[in-house]
């Protein structure tokens, strides 16, 4: 939704370990409890399912979460026509711009990474391919045992097509869930 409290709650949905939501401002709980329901619609849809298995060996253990970043990607990629009209930039610029301007409100992981994330464009980059395999890399630094995440865009690129269809055959029931979620 059109709501900033709201859409900072989507954001700071994967920001949110050991955060008690029930403190959080009630509209960024809001959007935590949407970014949980999509994240649950998106894991059980026959899609997500099918994009999985697409995944050889030694990434299959990660494949939900790299999926999850796959999709990203083509919605970057596709934003001005899925987002609403506006321009990625346009919208990276007002996400930022509201998240400096509520930084009291935030979960304090994702406030203490905000500044990381707009120095190096990372919402912007999940527009190309490169882009997607620096955010795998930085993802794959977080976690003690989660390296085969960047080099996971070799999956992306071996299978650039079918996962691209799978989005678009996965959006439209995304938007409609999405109007009836939390």
């Amino acid at each position: 939704p059109d709501e900033p409290l709201v859409r900072l709650g989507n954001l700071a949905g994967d920001f949110v370990r050991g955060v008690d939501v029930s403190s959080l401002h009630p509209d960024v709980r809001r959007g935590v409890l949407q970014h949980r329901a999509i994240d649950r619609f998106v894991d059980d849809h026959s899609v997500h399912r099918r994009g999985r298995a697409r995944f050889n060996a030694p990434w299959r253990r990660f494949a939900g979460v790299a999926l999850d970043v796959f999709y990203d990607h083509f919605l970057a990629r596709d934003w001005s026509r899925l987002g609403g009209g506006a321009t990625l930039d346009a919208f990276v610029d007002r996400v930022h711009a509201e998240l400096e301007h509520h930084r009291a409100l935030l979960p304090p992981a994702l406030a203490s990474v905000h500044d990381r994330l707009r120095a190096r464009g990372w919402l912007r980059s999940y527009g190309t391919v490169e882009g997607i395999e620096r955010v795998l890399v930085a993802m794959s630094r977080r976690g003690r045992r989660s390296q085969p995440l960047a080099t996971a865009v070799g999956e992306l690129q071996r299978n650039y097509d079918a996962f691209d269809a799978d989005f678009a055959e996965l959006w439209p029931e995304l938007e409609a869930f999405n109007l009836r979620s939390p």
